[in-house]
């Protein structure tokens, strides 16, 4: 609209520097003029946030704002001027799923914009604890408008390898998502290859997720949850013996987690992962007998939560029956 194409006009008439020279002819360290511009695009990255929260218009004015920052958070300068004002969280609640032509258009440039933020290190950590990453994906798994799925698959692929970003979509099924978008047509090359790298990118994150290392961690931490390994048949049967490691190190904290933790979640885990250990130990169920396990399980099976009691239940079934007939039970 025309309160779009006036910022926008603004916007480009600034100087640009050539050689050292500003369009005027006027050295390009000149701080008076170089403070003016970013000052005049600090504020108007102010106002464009302030429209986000309150819109001078109640149709018009938050696709407005959108627009403009879609071009304007090309700028290195407007991109650290937009975090310093707050303005990624206002971003957030604008991702989801879109049905009308103005919606998704709506929806495309919101995107544009996290993916343009999504190359400034600065606002990695704030994408990667809020929202953004769940909304971007249920974003890409009920769009059918290429434009919207490419630069949301865009923006995966640049936030793969940047702190727990890869992990986050990992549990978030981001995986099976991508390789049923793969199965689509897209006549987008930049998109098929974006999807290709995302696919292998996603595949070496779950490697690493199921990594002995990393289940250690999680555990001598007593941060269990349904990360990808705990589930993997390959991670148990590659990685049995390392449980032996320093007098069953792992299984003894596995137990204290069953004594002392009051969170639903690890206590599931935990019955889950000492029955995974008794499946596939050839002498598992001796020795998860012999560390006075069977006590701590049997307790777990009255816990008021359903999660706990159904792999409590598992574990002593396991424990009755013993290896030979434990992978005829299911979960």
């Amino acid at each position: 609209n025309d309160s779009t194409f006036f910022f926008l006009f603004i916007y480009s008439a600034r100087p640009k520097t050539q050689n050292g020279v500003v369009a005027n002819g006027e050295a390009s360290n000149s701080k008076t003029k170089l403070t003016t511009i970013d000052a005049v695009l600090r504020g108007l990255v102010e106002w464009l946030c302030t429209q986000l929260k309150k819109p001078y218009h109640p149709s018009r004015g938050i696709p407005t704002a959108i627009n403009c920052l879609a071009a304007l958070l090309k700028e290195p300068v407007v991109r650290s001027s937009f975090v310093q004002a707050d303005g990624v969280k206002l971003l957030i609640p604008l991702i989801c799923p879109a049905s009308t032509q103005q919606s998704i258009q709506l929806l495309y440039k919101t995107c544009l914009c996290v993916w343009l933020l999504s190359y400034y290190e600065p606002v990695i950590e704030y994408l990667a604890t809020s929202r953004a990453l769940p909304r971007l994906v249920d974003v890409v798994r009920s769009s059918t408008k290429e434009k919207v799925v490419r630069v949301v698959v865009l923006t995966f692929r640049n936030l793969l390898s940047k702190g727990t970003c890869g992990a986050q979509m990992v549990d978030l099924g981001l995986l099976q998502i991508i390789q049923s978008l793969k199965a689509q047509a897209w006549s987008d090359e930049d998109l098929l290859e974006a999807l290709n790298q995302l696919e292998d990118g996603l595949k070496d994150n779950i490697k690493k997720l199921s990594s002995f290392d990393k289940y250690k961690q999680e555990v001598l931490l007593g941060h269990l949850d349904w990360s990808p390994m705990h589930k993997d048949p390959l991670f148990w049967r590659d990685n049995i013996t390392c449980f032996e490691e320093n007098d069953f190190q792992i299984l003894r904290v596995l137990i204290t987690i069953m004594d002392s933790s009051n969170d639903p979640r690890p206590l599931a885990v935990a019955c889950f992962d000492i029955s995974q250990f008794i499946q596939h130990h050839p002498a598992g169920r001796v020795i998860v007998n012999d560390l006075k396990a069977k006590e701590r399980v049997m307790k777990l099976m009255n816990h008021e939560s359903a999660e706990v009691t159904k792999n409590a239940l598992l574990c002593i079934q396991r424990l009755f029956l013993g290896a030979k007939y434990a992978s005829f039970l299911q979960v």
